[in-house]
C-alpha cells in the first residue's frame, strides 16, 4: 500500500509540474510566434504558425514606438540600481552577520520591518518628497533634477530593495564558517580585505540569487517608474503600456507583441544563464566538504 501511495504521489507531482510548465510555455511561445506575424495574419486563426519571419515588427517597435530608447533607459536604471544595491547591502549584511556591536538588534529590527513595507503604498509620499526637493533646486538653478531623472529612479529602486537584500545576504553569511576569516587575519588581511577577497567570493551563489530577484523586480517595475518619470523618459514597462494603447488603436498587433518580446527576452536569457547558481544560492551553505 505504501508503494502504491508513493507512486500515486509521484504521478500527481509530475502531472502538476507538466501542467504548470504548459501554462507558462504556451503563452510565452505564442507571444514569440505572434511577434513574427503580419497584421493580416491575426484575423485568421490565432494559433496558426506565422507565414514567415516578419522582422519589421521589431524594427517598428524600436523606431516608431521608441522601444530602443526605453530599452536603454531600463538597462541604465536596472544596472545602476543593482550596483548601488550591492555596494550598500554587501558590507551591511557582512557586518550584521559577523560582528557584535551596540544597537545591532535595533538595526536588525529596522531591516526586518522594511520587509513588510510595500513600496507601491508609499510611492505618492516619495513623489511629493522629490517634488519638494525639485522646488528647492529650481529656485537656485532654474531646472528640475529629482523628477524625470532615471538616475534618481535607480537610487529609489536600490533603496527600496535594501531590506530584502540584506536579509537574504545576512542569512547566507551566517552559514559561512569563521575559520576562513581567522586564516585571513593570520595572513594579515584587514576586515575590508577579508570581506572583499574571502567572504564575498564565497557568497557568490547568494549574490547571484539577489541579482536575479532584484533584476526581475527593477526590470518589470511599473508604478514607481510611471510616477517618478512624468516626462519623456520612460522605462520599458511604461513604454510598453503606451505601445499597447497605440498598437490597439492602429491595429498593429505584430508591433505590440514584438514589444512584449523585447521586455521578456532579457529576463529569460538571464535566468537561463544563472539557473544553476540560483539553485545553489537557495539550497547550499558555505561549508565545503
Amino acid at each position: 500500500m505504501k508503494k502504491k501511495n508513493i507512486k500515486l504521489y509521484k504521478i500527481f507531482i509530475y502531472i502538476a509540474l507538466i501542467a504548470v510548465a504548459i501554462s507558462i510555455i504556451v503563452p510565452v511561445g505564442w507571444v514569440f510566434m505572434a511577434s513574427l506575424k503580419q497584421n493580416a495574419e491575426f484575423y485568421t486563426s490565432p494559433w496558426n504558425l506565422p507565414n514567415g519571419f516578419y522582422i519589421q515588427n521589431f524594427i517598428n517597435a524600436f523606431q516608431k514606438a521608441k522601444m530602443g530608447e526605453y530599452f536603454l533607459n531600463s538597462i541604465i536604471v536596472t544596472g545602476l540600481a543593482l550596483v548601488i544595491l550591492l555596494a550598500v547591502s554587501l558590507p551591511a549584511a557582512y557586518v550584521l552577520a559577523r560582528f557584535e556591536f551596540k544597537f545591532k538588534k535595533l538595526i536588525n529590527t529596522l531591516y526586518m520591518a522594511g520587509l513588510f513595507i510595500n513600496v507601491n503604498y508609499i510611492v505618492v509620499p516619495i513623489f511629493l518628497m522629490l517634488l519638494d526637493w525639485d522646488d528647492v533646486v529650481y529656485e537656485f538653478f532654474k531646472t528640475s533634477f529629482f523628477l524625470d531623472n532615471i538616475f534618481v529612479l535607480a537610487v529609489i529602486y536600490a533603496a527600496t530593495a535594501i531590506p530584502f537584500t540584506v536579509y537574504l545576504l545576512v542569512s547566507y553569511f551566517k552559514t559561512l564558517p569563521k575559520t576562513y576569516e581567522e586564516a585571513a587575519h593570520i595572513d594579515g588581511c584587514s576586515y575590508f580585505q577579508t570581506m572583499i577577497k574571502i567572504m564575498i567570493p564565497m557568497a557568490r551563489p547568494s549574490i547571484v540569487t539577489v541579482i536575479l530577484f532584484n533584476f526581475l523586480a527593477f526590470w518589470n517595475e511599473y508604478i514607481i517608474a510611471l510616477t517618478l518619470l512624468p516626462g519623456v523618459n520612460k522605462t520599458l514597462p511604461v513604454g510598453l503600456v503606451s505601445l499597447s494603447q497605440a498598437a490597439r488603436g492602429k491595429a498593429e498587433y505584430g508591433m505590440l507583441y514584438a514589444g512584449l518580446v523585447i521586455v521578456m527576452l532579457p529576463t529569460l536569457i538571464l535566468y537561463m544563464m544563472v539557473q544553476k547558481k540560483l539553485t545553489q544560492g537557495m539550497t547550499v551553505g558555505g561549508i565545503k566538504d
